[in-house]
């Protein structure tokens, strides 16, 4: 097969998170890798199944980069600077890497386990005293998320609703730029320069404000950029982190001899993350890769400046790598699963976002052990036009 086979289908898929698309098996079986026309009319590869999946991950031929060049063909329309687009390459760089890697550990804040503890407890104690029905999505899993992030960043936790109500904007999926995402970037980059020449002290803002001082590197990064590098990543961890804890939220509540279980036996919280983090359908759009050179990627020579999409969702729920792949199994004996990437651009929170999300859901179980959704799950509103899938709201009962 050559590159000018047709678009068989239109990207993206169906965006409920509570159901496995119907095209993504279909995809996987019978058109592993394929043509898709993407939301702008462009043509697009898309990769379906773990193998090949794992293979354009991996393969540094596939620029993640490079998809913000001009004229190439993209997923979307750009809504962010091109130069976050890279935000790892701008870690690299700069020389900024050790510092970020330092605020991404949790065993690099010997407090960060109790302290988020304390913040679910805190959250869940003002829900218990609200009463059912009440929405996890905005009085639970949002503000711990960004709590959390507000924290690593070292910013006052208090302005971490200005700041989620940026990545509403930032991170919106569209088939064309838009008027408002270009000043909604730069009013909120403003921010983070303003808290970074406060001097501050705390979080990974901290570690900046010490790396300016140093002959080393004061030469060689910006105010622009460290704010660049604060700010993406606290858009990709907040809303990462909170996406995949609401997807979470909703399988245990559909399941509850599965919430039982973490009940009973909570040494088995880690390997249920993992399983989760499998399961979940919180990616929503496709990784984006440009290849770089001609490629071979399966019956397949994908051509230098072709735009593959890795569908996640149809990998991690692929029967060769995950038998029986819709049952969600806390003792599957082994889980390579892409939920954090691969290659590259493996996400470097991933131990983070393990921790968060134990922390949560162990809370979350012990504390609302009757826990339901309050709607129908093909009810759930799921947020157009996003890079994320997010229930607009997740009304629940316990």
């Amino acid at each position: 097969m050559t590159s000018t086979t047709e678009p068989r289908f239109t990207f993206p898929l169906s965006r409920r998170g509570d159901a496995l698309p119907e095209e993504a098996s279909l995809l996987r079986d019978e058109h592993p890798i394929t043509r898709v026309r993407t939301m702008t009319g462009d043509q697009a590869w898309l990769v379906s199944n773990y193998a090949l999946a794992k293979q354009v991950l991996e393969d540094e031929r596939f620029s993640l980069k490079d998809t913000a060049n001009p004229g190439v063909p993209r997923q979307y329309a750009l809504t962010i600077p091109p130069e976050v687009v890279n935000n790892m390459g701008n870690i690299n760089s700069a020389g900024l890497r050790n510092a970020v890697m330092k605020t991404l550990s949790p065993r690099a804040d010997r407090e960060l386990g109790g302290w988020l503890e304390a913040e679910a407890h805190r959250l869940l104690d003002a829900l218990v005293e609200q009463g059912p029905p009440a929405d996890l999505r905005d009085g639970f899993a949002e503000p711990y998320s960004a709590a959390l992030h507000c924290r690593l960043l070292g910013l006052p936790v208090e302005d971490r609703r200005r700041l989620m109500s940026g990545i509403d904007l930032a991170f919106i999926t569209s088939p064309a730029p838009f008027e408002g995402s270009a000043p909604n970037w730069y009013k909120d980059l403003g921010y983070l320069v303003d808290r970074l020449n406060a001097d501050p002290t705390e979080g990974l803002l901290g570690r900046f404000a010490e790396l300016r001082r140093s002959p080393d590197v004061s030469d060689q990064v910006g105010d622009d950029l460290l704010a660049t590098v604060a700010l993406s990543l606290f858009g990709a961890g907040a809303v990462s982190t909170s996406a995949f804890l609401l997807h979470a939220i909703i399988a245990l509540a559909l399941r509850p001899e599965l919430a039982e279980r973490l009940r009973k036996e909570p040494a088995v919280i880690e390997r249920a993350v993992d399983e989760l983090l499998r399961y979940n359908l919180s990616i929503g759009d496709a990784l984006p890769r440009l290849a770089l050179a001609d490629v071979q990627v399966g019956e397949v020579l994908v051509r230098a400046g072709e735009l593959v999409l890795v569908l996640i969702e149809g990998a991690n729920h692929d029967p060769e790598v995950f038998p029986e792949p819709e049952r969600i199994d806390f003792d599957r004996p082994a889980n390579p699963h892409l939920a954090f990437g691969a290659g590259r651009h493996f996400c470097p929170a991933s131990a983070l976002g393990r921790t968060h999300a134990e922390i949560a859901l162990t809370a979350l179980v012990e504390r609302l052990p009757e826990l339901r959704l309050a709607l129908p799950a093909d009810q759930l509103a799921w947020r157009p036009g996003f890079i994320k899938r997010l229930p607009e709201r997740l009304p629940v009962l316990w």
